[in-house]
């Protein structure tokens, strides 16, 4: 994330924390983040100079207003206007930082190597609450090389407790590598 990213996104945070719209501003710029992910030509559209602003800011109008609070609607004009449309997920991201931090909300990522249980979801949840003493929003991802056990991200840290971890391990000390 670059430095207007991070002020960009944090501004429309401010604002909408000041107007009591944090989590509606959270949830329309998530959604934006997927819109914009699966349509990657809107985005394009909205960023080329080959049209005039205007009508670039014209498009985000039609197509959101409505949709997304004024603020949102706004922010993204001003994005398009200075030809930031670029910036705009590093925008999401800080604006979800602020937003998790002013709410004790730390992100984890879990990757195994199938999909976790709801049994096992729960007791993670409930772990990682009691370790941290926030809420956590669990993220989990499946990747079959890890063979088992699990691979945890969390708070800028890597806990990596899989299967194909404790084998590699293994194979370095046999080796004499470790």
């Amino acid at each position: 994330m670059t430095d207007l990213a991070r002020e960009y996104g944090e501004g429309l945070y401010e604002l909408c924390h000041e107007e009591n719209l944090a989590e509606e501003g959270l949830t329309q710029m998530q959604m934006l983040k997927s819109c914009f992910k699966e349509q990657p030509d809107f985005l394009r559209l909205l960023s080329n100079m080959a049209l005039p602003k205007e009508e670039r800011c014209g498009i985000l109008e039609t197509t959101l207003r409505g949709q997304v609070h004024d603020y949102v609607l706004n922010f993204l004009k001003i994005l398009c206007e200075r030809n930031l449309l670029h910036e705009f997920f590093g925008c999401e991201e800080a604006y979800r930082n602020l937003y998790n931090q002013h709410h004790s909300i730390l992100e984890a990522t879990v990757t195994s190597a199938s999909p976790l249980t709801e049994s096992q979801r729960r007791q993670m949840l409930e772990k990682l609450q009691s370790m941290t003493g926030r809420s956590i929003n669990l993220k989990e991802k499946v990747d079959t090389a890890l063979i088992g056990g699990v691979l945890l991200e969390m708070d800028g840290k890597r806990y990596d407790n899989t299967l194909r971890h404790r084998l590699e391990g293994l194979q370095q000390a046999l080796s004499g590598n470790a």
